[in-house]
C-alpha cells in the first residue's frame, strides 16, 4: 500500500498542529475548569445585528454574493474605517470582504509571497502568520520583542533589513496584539513606515482589535504608508460576531485587484446573510463595542492588579482582551509544564507563552473574555496554587 502522505505538500512537515487548540481541548475535559484560554468575546451579538441577519433570510439572500462582497457592506466598511480612523478606501475597488481575518491573512500572504521570500514577524504573536508563510515556502524571520515592551522598534526593523536585505517582502504587525494586548502609537508606526518606505516591502496590518483600545486612540500604519499597507479588520471582536466569519481587507486598488484572485479561488464569497448582519454592524453599530470595552477594561484592571500582587510581571494591556504574565520565580518556569500543572491542580486553564513564539517563554496568556465572576474565582484559585507551590519549592 502506498503511503500517500509522503507525496503531499512538503511544507506541511514544517507546520505543527496548533498547540493552543490542543491544550484548550485537553483542559475542557477537566471538570469545573475555569478557562482563560478562549480568544473570543463572551458577549452576545447585538440585537439589531441579529435582526438584520433574520431579515436577510426572509428576503431570500441565499444565493452567491459578489466575490469581493456586497457593495452595501463594502461601502459600510469603508465608511467605518474613514469615520473611526481616518483611513480612506474606495469601496468599489479597494475593499474585499473575507471569511474572517483568518482568510484575509492567508490571502494576503499567499498573494505577495514567493518561495524564498522572508517575512518579518515580531514575536510573541498569534502563530497563524508563521504557519501561512511556511506553507507558501517563505521564511519567517522571528524578532523577539520581549525586551522592548513587546513592540517592534524602527531600529530593530532596520537591523533585520540590514541582515536579510532584499529578501524581505512583508512585515507583519498585529495591534492591539494577541497575545500581549500591547499596541503602538501613531508616532511609533510612522517610524516603522519610514524604514520600509519606497522599498518592495508590504506592511500587513492586522487591526482586528482596533475597537478595543483602552488608554489611547487606535493608530494605523496605513495613515503614513497607505501605498504599501494591507489593512485587516472585521466585526468578530468589535461586535461579538466571531461565528459570522466576516473580515475586511483593504489596500490600494492595484494591490486589491491581485488579492482578489486568491480570494476568489479560495472561498468564492462569504455568506450573504452574514454580510447583511455585518453591514448593519458597520452602519448602525459604531458604538456597540463601547459597553463591551468598558467591561473588558474593568476585567483587565482587576486581573492586572491581582496578578501583579501574586508576583506575576505583566505587560499592561492597552487593547484586545489578553494579558501576558511572566511566571514568578519559585514556580515551574517551563511554561508548557506550568499550564498543565495549573490546570490539573488548580483547575484553571491558561495558555503557554511559548505557543506564541520567541520571547514568550516563561510567560502565560490569560484571556479576560469571560465574566468577572469567573475571573475572580480563577484568580482565587491561582493565588492558592502560587502559595502552595511556593511553599513546596521552599522546602526543596
Amino acid at each position: 500500500m502506498v503511503d500517500l502522505t509522503k507525496y503531499m505538500k512538503k511544507e506541511l512537515e514544517l507546520v505543527k498542529p496548533s498547540e493552543i487548540l490542543a491544550f484548550a481541548q485537553y483542559s475542557s475535559k477537566i471538570p469545573d475548569i475555569i478557562k482563560f484560554t478562549v480568544g473570543e468575546p463572551d458577549f452576545n451579538t447585538p440585537e439589531h445585528i441579529k435582526e438584520a441577519a433574520i431579515a436577510g433570510i426572509k428576503a431570500n439572500h441565499s444565493h452567491y454574493a459578489p466575490s469581493n462582497g456586497t457593495l452595501g457592506l463594502r461601502k459600510a466598511a469603508a465608511n467605518f474605517l474613514k469615520e473611526r480612523y481616518g483611513l480612506k478606501y474606495n469601496p468599489e475597488n479597494e475593499v474585499i470582504v473575507t471569511n474572517g481575518a483568518t482568510e484575509a491573512i492567508y490571502t494576503a500572504l499567499t498573494s505577495v509571497l514567493n518561495p524564498g521570500d522572508k517575512v518579518v514577524v515580531p514575536t510573541p504573536i498569534f502563530p497563524l502568520y508563521i504557519a501561512d508563510a511556511l506553507l507558501v515556502g517563505a521564511e519567517p524571520i522571528l524578532v523577539d520583542t520581549s525586551k522592548n515592551g513587546f513592540k517592534l522598534s524602527a531600529d530593530m526593523l532596520k537591523d533585520v533589513l540590514d541582515e536579510h536585505g532584499d529578501d524581505v517582502r512583508v512585515v507583519v504587525l498585529n495591534y492591539p496584539s494577541n497575545p500581549t494586548g500591547v499596541t503602538y502609537s501613531q508616532e511609533e508606526l510612522d517610524k516603522l513606515a519610514d524604514v520600509i518606505r519606497d522599498k518592495p516591502i508590504f506592511a500587513l496590518c492586522d487591526e482586528i482589535y482596533s475597537e478595543l483600545c483602552y488608554d489611547q486612540e487606535h493608530a494605523s500604519l496605513a495613515k503614513s504608508l497607505r501605498e504599501q499597507a494591507i489593512v485587516l479588520n472585521g466585526v468578530s471582536k468589535s461586535h461579538a460576531m466571531t461565528g459570522y466569519r466576516i473580515g475586511i481587507m483593504t489596500a490600494p486598488a492595484e494591490i486589491t485587484q491581485q488579492l482578489s484572485k486568491i480570494h476568489q479561488f479560495t472561498i468564492t464569497t462569504t455568506t450573504a446573510i452574514a454580510q447583511d448582519a455585518a453591514q448593519e454592524a458597520f452602519e448602525n453599530g459604531l458604538n456597540d463595542s463601547q459597553e463591551m470595552k468598558k467591561e473588558y477594561q474593568a476585567r483587565r484592571d482587576y486581573l492586572y492588579s491581582n496578578l501583579t500582587k501574586l508576583g506575576f510581571e505583566c505587560a499592561k494591556p492597552q487593547g484586545a482582551f489578553y494579558i501576558f504574565a511572566k511566571i514568578p520565580a519559585g514556580l515551574e518556569q517551563d511554561d508548557k509544564k506550568f499550564i498543565y500543572d495549573l490546570a490539573e491542580k488548580a483547575k484553571v486553564a491558561v495558555t503557554a507563552g511559548s505557543f506564541f513564539g520567541k520571547g514568550g517563554e516563561h510567560y502565560i496568556r490569560l484571556s479576560y473574555a469571560t465574566s468577572m465572576e469567573e475571573i475572580k474565582k480563577g484568580v482565587a484559585r491561582i493565588a492558592k496554587y502560587v502559595e502552595e507551590e511556593s511553599k513546596k519549592n521552599e522546602v526543596r
